[in-house]
């Protein structure tokens, strides 16, 4: 019953994001203009590398392919190694040196596969 309930709130997440007209930006457009994106909401998806969690909060680094990013949670915890995850959240660019950049994100809304 929970894995049905987990399924059909990750179809409502992607039929949300779909009915918006919305779609992901890679992590590497992210990471090369920091500061065209601090601030703002944005969307990216891949799969988890690293996570940590515990009493409800996490960390977790999502790698897209084009580069990996550290995604924070307020709730929720972090997913698994593994687990393919769209992440809506807000953009944080920590730093910039040399052609160096650092950021997170602080998520509002996952959605697992």
């Amino acid at each position: 019953m929970r894995r049905l309930a987990q399924r059909l709130l990750f179809v409502g997440v992607v039929l949300a994001l779909a009915a918006c007209n919305t779609k992901t930006t890679s992590i590497k457009t992210l990471l090369s203009d920091p500061g065209k994106y601090d601030g703002k909401t944005v969307r990216i998806a891949g799969d988890v590398e690293q996570s940590i969690g515990a009493l409800g909060f996490g960390a977790y680094e999502v790698n897209d392919g084009t580069g990996t990013i550290p995604v924070v949670t307020q709730g929720g915890g972090a997913p698994a190694w593994g687990t393919r995850v769209g992440v809506e959240g807000t953009f944080r660019a920590a730093y910039t040196l040399g052609t160096s950049s650092r950021a997170v994100i602080v998520e509002k809304q996952r959605a697992t596969r």
